[in-house]
Order: structure tokens, then sequence, then C-alpha cells
């Protein structure tokens, strides 16, 4: 029927690459032992070796950073934020750093559901308002659209839901 909504094809994956259409919905958390780095006005506000990254069917993955990763005085402004149907009710933060203000970029689960008890306080930055995000030495792009926060990085294929007419996916 030509108006139910169809997947895309998924693109060639290569050696040592990831489909973001082979992770699991419901999505999975699981512990990331490269660097992960996030640098806003010139200044690194975040860095851990500890984080985690959440895999979702379509999405590029969105990366956590424990809290004591995070600059003192780089998340500012905490207020209630959207629920995601498998993490539950978000914290949203607006983030400083190198004398850069920018409103609602970071967020955090402080009480998780059980399957994500392990993020629970951790944050997680919208890679697009940074200078720059970092997964080991990869610069992350930032997943298409406004409403998702993943981070794009070499060997992450898509194509990737975010971006005009893909919410129905």
């Amino acid at each position: 029927m030509s108006w139910m909504l169809r997947h895309p094809d998924p693109d060639p994956v290569g050696p040592g690459e990831e489909s973001v259409w082979d992770y699991p919905r419901p999505p999975r958390l699981e512990p990331v032992a490269e660097r992960l780095r996030v640098v806003l006005g010139g200044a690194p506000i975040a860095e851990t070796v500890a984080g985690f990254r959440v895999l979702e069917t379509s999405h590029p993955p969105t990366y956590y950073l424990p809290p004591d990763a995070i600059a003192p005085g780089a998340l500012a402004n905490p207020r209630r934020g959207g629920i995601c149907e498998w993490k539950g009710q978000a914290v949203l933060f607006d983030v400083q750093g190198g004398g850069r203000h920018v409103p609602g970029a970071a967020w955090a689960y402080p009480d998780p559901s059980p399957d994500f008890r392990a993020i629970a306080g951790c944050v997680a930055f919208y890679a697009g308002p940074m200078d720059a995000c970092f997964v080991g030495d990869a610069r992350a792009i930032p997943q298409p659209g406004t409403f998702y926060g993943g981070w794009i990085t070499p060997g992450i294929v898509g194509p990737f839901k975010g971006g005009p007419g893909t919410m129905g996916w």
C-alpha cells in the first residue's frame, strides 16, 4: 500500500563497519572503552574512557559520559526534558564552556528504567552545537535533524533517522 511508510534499504557495510539497521529495538546499552571528548568554546568540557553508548535501530550511537567526566560549571539550568519510552524521564541542561552558552544541548536520565541503570546521571551531548565531539580520535558528525542526539563516526553506516521524512521509520 502506497500510504504505508517504508524503511529505507540499509547502506552497504564494509569490513569493520556497523550498520545502524543491525542495532536492536528496544535499544541496547554497552560500555565504551574509547576516549569520549566534548569541546565547547575551545575548552574541553567533558572527557572519559568510561562512557556508554546506546544502540537503537536506525540511529547512530548516543554516547553518555559519567558525571565525574564533566567539567565543573559546564552544565547549567537543569529542567524537565522529554520522556524516552526506553529510558524514562530526562533532565535537560544548558552547556557552558570557553565563554559560550548553548541552551538545551545536553541531557541525562537521573532515574532510568532498569535496563539503563548504568547511565543514571550520565550526560549525553548534542554534537551539533558543540565545537567538536570525539570518539577516540574520530570527530563525530551530528545525527540529522534536531530531535535525536546520535554521533556519526567513521565505520557507522545508515541511512540515519532524524532528517526530513524519516520520523516514521
